[in-house]
C-alpha cells in the first residue's frame, strides 16, 4: 500500500478540496477521493468527480487503484431513479482494515483500542504499568502495541500513538519530562518491533485531530485542552494543525501560572508546587488531574466546587492572551468531566470573557469534549489515516 506524506508534516490543509501543483498531484487527488468517502458516503465516480473537480477518467482510474489496494468497493447500482443508466456507487471499505490506537495521556494508565477505518472500536486494552518513565515505559507501550496488533482481525493500516511532549513529525520525542524521555525514536522503534507503520504525536495534537475529524469541531481556530498526567493544548488555524518553529505550539501546560504572590480566590497555594519540567508553579501542577484530585480530596461538594472554580479562573487567565492573539472560535477540553466541567468550566468562561475584547471572546464556544475519552483513541486513529491515506 503506498504512504502519504503526513499532511502535518508538510503544514498543508488537513482536508484537502481543490487541485495542486502536478508533482504533488496524484497523491493528493487520491486524498481527496479518500476523504470524500470517508465524510459524505458513497458515491459515484461521477459524484466523486464533481466534488473534487476531477476528471471523471482520473477519477476511475484512482478508484481502480484504491479497489486494487482493497481500500474501497463497489456496492451495486444506485436504487434511486435518475434519466439514464444508474452510476455504480463506490464506497470506502471501513471493515477492510483495522487501526491500532493508544493514548498515553494518563501517567497512571495506558490505554489503547483496535478501531476500523470508521473509527468504531472493535476492542479495547487497558494497563496499569509498573514501569512508568524511561526504557522501562517503552517497553511497556511496546508489549500494549503488540498485544493489540495481535488482537486485530484484519490486516492493520498502522498504529497511532498520542504521548505528551513535544515530538517532530518522525514521531521522535524530542522531550517528555513526564515520561523520562528525550531525543528518543519512538516511532521509529516501535515500527520496527511491530512491523507496521507507526505514528506518533503529542497528544494534545492528535486530541484536536479527534475533535475535527468526529467530534464535529471547526477547522478555523480550535484549541484542545488535554488535562491528564500533565496539560496540553493542540491547535488548528484554517485548517492547519499549528506545530511551532520546534515542534513546542501549545505547551501551555508549562507556562508558569503561580508565582511567589499568588493565591487561588484567596486560597493561598504557598510555594509554588515544583513541576516535573524542573520549574515550579507551571499551569499543570494546579490543572492536571492528580493536583485537581488532590485538591478537592476530603471536601464537602460546595467546598469542591469553589476550589475548582479558583483553578478554572486561573485556567481563564492563561488562556485568554491566547485566545486573542489567535482568535479563537472553540475551545475544548479533554479530560475527566467531573472535574474539568461545571464549576471548572463556568469560571474559565467568565474569565476569558473578562480579559477579552467581546469581539473576541463573545462568540467563543468553551466545552468538554463530547468524544468522552475515546477522544484521544480517536485522535490517536486519525494519526494512521491522515498518514497512511491523507484522510482526517
Amino acid at each position: 500500500m503506498s504512504v502519504i506524506t503526513d499532511a502535518r508534516s508538510q503544514g498543508r490543509l488537513l482536508r484537502p478540496t481543490a487541485k495542486v501543483l502536478p508533482e504533488h498531484a496524484r497523491a493528493h487527488n487520491r486524498a481527496m477521493v479518500l476523504q470524500h468517502l470517508f465524510h459524505a458516503g458513497p458515491g459515484s465516480r461521477a459524484d466523486l468527480a464533481r466534488a473534487t473537480g476531477l476528471t471523471r477518467v482520473t477519477v476511475s482510474d484512482l478508484v481502480a487503484t484504491l479497489m486494487a489496494e482493497g481500500l474501497v468497493g463497489e456496492l451495486g447500482a444506485r436504487s434511486e431513479g435518475r434519466p439514464g443508466k444508474p452510476g455504480t456507487l463506490v464506497g470506502l471499505r471501513t471493515e477492510a482494515f483495522q487501526i491500532v490506537a493508544v493514548d498515553l495521556a494518563d501517567d497512571e494508565r495506558m490505554h489503547g483500542a483496535v478501531l476500523d477505518l470508521s473509527g468504531a472500536v472493535l476492542q479495547r486494552r487497558a494497563v496499569r504499568p509498573e514501569r512508568r518513565t524511561g526504557a522501562g515505559a517503552v517497553e511497556e507501550l511496546r508489549l500494549l502495541c503488540r498485544d493489540l496488533v495481535g488482537a486485530a482481525t484484519a490486516p492493520v493500516l498502522g498504529v497511532g500513538v498520542g504521548s505528551p511532549g513535544v515530538i517532530d513529525p518522525s514521531g521522535r520525542v524530542l522531550q517528555a519530562p513526564n515520561r523520562e524521555w528525550f531525543d528518543l525514536p519512538l516511532a521509529e522503534e516501535l515500527a520496527a518491533d511491530l512491523g507496521v507503520p507507526v505514528h506518533v504525536a503529542n497528544d494534545a495534537n492528535t486530541a484536536a485531530l479527534g475533535e475535527f475529524t468526529y467530534g464535529g469541531a471547526s477547522g478555523g481556530g480550535l484549541l484542545v485542552l488535554t488535562v491528564g498526567g500533565g496539560v496540553g493544548a493542540g491547535i488548528v488555524l484554517d485548517g492547519v494543525l499549528v506545530q511551532g518553529h520546534e515542534h513546542a505550539a501549545g505547551e501551555l501546560g508549562h507556562v508558569t501560572a503561580v508565582d511567589e504572590r499568588d493565591d487561588l480566590d484567596g486560597a493561598p497555594l504557598g510555594r509554588p508546587a515544583p513541576c516535573a519540567c524542573g520549574r515550579r508553579g507551571c499551569l499543570e501542577t494546579v490543572l492536571s488531574v492528580p493536583a485537581l484530585r488532590r485538591r478537592v480530596e476530603g471536601l464537602a461538594p460546595e467546598e469542591a466546587a469553589t476550589s475548582l472554580a479558583a483553578v478554572g479562573r486561573r485556567l481563564g487567565i492563561v488562556l485568554a492572551p491566547v485566545v486573542s492573539a489567535l482568535n479563537l472560535s472553540e475551545i475544548v477540553l479533554c479530560g475527566p468531566g467531573d472535574l474539568l466541567g461545571g464549576p471548572l468550566l463556568d469560571a474559565a468562561a467568565a474569565a476569558l470573557r473578562e480579559r477579552a475584547m467581546p469581539v473576541v471572546s463573545s462568540h467563543l464556544q468553551l466545552r468538554v469534549t463530547s468524544l468522552g475519552e475515546d477522544g484521544a483513541l480517536s485522535g490517536a486513529a486519525v494519526l494512521v489515516l491522515s498518514g497512511q491515506l491523507g484522510v482526517t
